[in-house]
């Protein structure tokens, strides 16, 4: 008997499939240096790019399976982004050369791309306001598991095999997730609820999406938010294990910030029953900007050069405020666009994606062998999203005073 969307193995199921970007990302940070030993990259710097690769494969894909999914249904869509992936991976796996293991890369993040959109509208066909930020909150709870532990993951792999095991690793699990999506979950779309594939449909889609001031002001928030994490995932290896010198314990203090933001998920799983959404966000705002400007304030004003400890403070601090964000913002872009949740989660995760790739790129790009650039980023880019859920906030507080 297939389980129902309500049990919990639809939860475990939708996290393992949201959780392949995660996984494809972080089980190679403790491999970036040997890839590019291997690969023969020159600057150290560009060993970045096999993190910003993905995202950037993200961004290219997320369009495409939203309008698939609204048309053909969930499950249709999620298959051929997990074979798009497998192929993507298979060319990491054989390739002799960076240019090549980056677009493997590209298409990795191509392929997990639907997982990521599809179970968001999958979820939504299921759940809709409080009720959904509740399963994407313990859906993240156990989503945030796989960051915690695939560096651990990478780094056991290394010590038996070479990098390009860890590629082989990511297929298995790909593969994996397919199956048990075929046999265990039911089809979430009904075919009278299906929308045709066209281009009409799918501009509609978009016009709307980017057009409704809640959506679009949450979903570039969401952006600016999420670029301010690659940043720091692409510049991880670097902080930790080479500034701070943590060798191989760099996987075991990356699961540990990663575990904050787990337990941030599990925390705002039971805060949405007593607060809002839009106040949660606004909170973690203003705490991660207020944080970062003081700690941006001691590095440069006062030149105190942050010891580790100091470090995994401040980042534990953040990332408590991202667990807040992630969920909630992916909910509040989402909840007034129900009715077209395939396309709308394609155009959210796209233009989310999009901004993240420049704005982490530019915070990785920017290292210089101090965690000072890492710090500053978070500063402007916590303010920026501040003032953008405060704008839409007091616009509709307006508008709902006029009716």
């Amino acid at each position: 008997m297939t389980p129902s969307h309500h049990s919990k193995e639809f939860v475990f199921l939708m996290a393992m499939l949201m959780s392949m970007v995660a996984l494809t990302v972080d089980a190679m940070l403790p491999a970036l240096a040997q890839i590019g030993e291997s690969l023969n990259v020159a600057n150290p710097n560009d060993n970045q790019l096999i993190i910003a690769a993905v995202f950037l494969g993200m961004a290219t894909g997320q369009m495409l399976y939203g309008p698939i999914s609204d048309a053909y249904g969930r499950k249709p869509a999620i298959y051929l982004g997990i074979i798009i992936f497998l192929i993507g991976d298979l060319i990491s796996i054989f390739s002799q050369d960076f240019n090549t293991m980056l677009i493997g890369r590209v298409l990795q993040g191509m392929g997990a791309a639907s997982c990521r959109v599809v179970t968001l509208a999958m979820i939504r066909d299921c759940f809709s306001g409080k009720e959904m930020a509740k399963v994407m909150s313990l859906i993240m709870l156990m989503f945030i598991m796989v960051p915690a532990l695939a560096p651990s993951i990478g780094q056991m792999i290394l010590w038996t095999g070479s990098w390009r095991a860890i590629f082989i690793f990511l297929c298995l699990f790909g593969f994996i997730g397919m199956v048990w999506l075929a046999l265990r979950q039911p089809e979430t779309l009904e075919k009278q609820q299906r929308i045709p594939l066209s281009f009409f449909n799918v501009w509609s889609g978009i016009k709307e999406t980017l057009g409704h001031p809640l959506s679009r002001n949450y979903t570039f928030a969401g952006g600016i938010m999420f670029g301010a994490f690659v940043g720091y995932l692409s510049s991880a290896q670097q902080i930790l294990q080479f500034q701070y010198e943590l060798g191989e314990w760099f996987s075991v203090y990356f699961g540990f910030l990663a575990l904050s933001v787990g337990l941030a998920s599990f925390a705002n799983s039971r805060l949405v029953s007593h607060y809002s959404m839009e106040g949660l966000c606004t909170t973690a705002l203003a705490v991660i900007t207020a944080v970062s400007m003081i700690a941006a304030s001691l590095i440069y004003g006062f030149e105190i050069e942050f010891s580790l400890w100091m470090v995994m403070t401040y980042l534990v601090t953040m990332f408590f405020g991202f667990g807040i964000l992630f969920g909630n913002f992916n909910t509040l872009a989402v909840h007034p666009l129900g009715h077209i949740a395939g396309i709308a989660n394609s155009v959210i995760s796209t233009v989310q994606t999009l901004i993240s790739v420049v704005v982490g790129a530019s915070i990785g790009q920017s290292y210089d062998g101090s965690v000072g650039p890492l710090v500053v980023g978070f500063a402007l880019c916590g303010m920026l999203s501040f003032f953008l859920i405060l704008y839409v906030r007091k616009r509709y507080m307006r508008q709902s005073a006029t009716v």
